[in-house]
């Protein structure tokens, strides 16, 4: 069983519970996420099955999109609706205007220090291991883009905000640096992922379905998208029949391309690799036949 499955992820489990589910449940050894969504996260979580494994890493590279609640008046330890509640201050008076001004300054690219309850690594060890043991240590912060950050709508001491972003982006910090912009601190109260990289919620198979799916072998057959629909995000070079031997055998051929990652197909569009175009070249990434 190869290809990528979208599971629609529900409040609770984390992503490495869903995938043990998945792997449970279909019987298939080689199951890996594209990029963590925290428990109390819904939405779109693309699992890798089988030799789409291999390009797992390239999609964790896709944009991602989000559909956001941030409650004012509150901080807590963990900059979301789990951890507990450190401080709190009074809510300014609200107006569009204001806010707009606000989120105005979270638009585009930027530094974010990633928050100690998060899954990176310092020193070796995951931040949310520190940050149980009691300990807070110094974070590099990290570049990272916001494309798109839209009010949805607000009432005296919450925002509703869709965010469209780059990977590696903190919607939880997000949340936590307007609270510290409007003076009253604040904290994520909801997330919902409705895309990654080239899937969305429309993709998204609710993981309460599943257990049913995996008894109907040609259904789920249709949920399963193929490897080369996971990296359209990705410039493709299409090369001849003679030429996708030489790829399959790692020899490198030119590429009328600009520089930068690719996708390499083949002349029936079947994905034959990853690559980078470097002075009219491919540097192969990954090799996928």
């Amino acid at each position: 069983m190869n290809g990528v499955l979208v599971i629609d992820k529900p409040k609770g489990p984390t992503s490495f519970d869903v995938v043990r589910q998945v792997r449970g449940l279909l019987k298939v050894k080689k199951v890996g996420h594209t990029g963590t969504l925290d428990p109390m996260a819904t939405g779109v979580l693309p699992l890798c099955l089988g030799e789409a494994t291999k390009v797992a890493g390239f999609i964790t590279e896709g944009d991602k999109a989000y559909d956001a609640v941030v409650r004012l008046g509150a901080e807590t330890d963990t900059q979301d609706a789990e951890g507990k509640v450190v401080a709190e201050a009074p809510v300014p008076a609200l107006t569009a205007p204001l806010l707009e001004d606000v989120l105005g300054r979270f638009r585009g690219s930027f530094d974010q220090v990633p928050p100690m309850y998060s899954a990176v690594k310092v020193g070796g060890k995951r931040l949310y291991e520190l940050a149980r043991a009691g300990e807070e240590v110094e974070r590099a912060s990290r570049h990272v883009t916001v494309y798109e950050l839209v009010l949805r709508d607000f009432s005296a001491n919450q925002l509703r905000l869709s965010v469209r972003c780059s990977k590696g982006f903190f919607v939880r910090t997000l949340a936590y640096d307007i609270g510290r912009a409007l003076g009253c601190g604040a904290h994520l109260e909801a997330l919902r992922r409705t895309s990654s990289g080239p899937f969305t919620l429309a993709h998204a198979l609710p993981l309460a379905d599943l257990a049913e799916l995996a008894r109907e072998p040609e259904a789920l057959a249709k949920r399963l998208l193929p490897v080369s629909q996971a990296l359209t995000d990705l410039p493709a070079v299409r090369v001849s029949a003679a030429d996708a031997v030489r790829v399959s055998h790692g020899v490198p051929v030119e590429a009328p391309a600009h520089p930068g990652r690719v996708r390499v197909v083949d002349p029936s569009e079947a994905l034959l690799a990853v690559a980078e175009v470097v002075r009219g070249r491919l540097r192969y990434l990954r090799v996928l036949v």
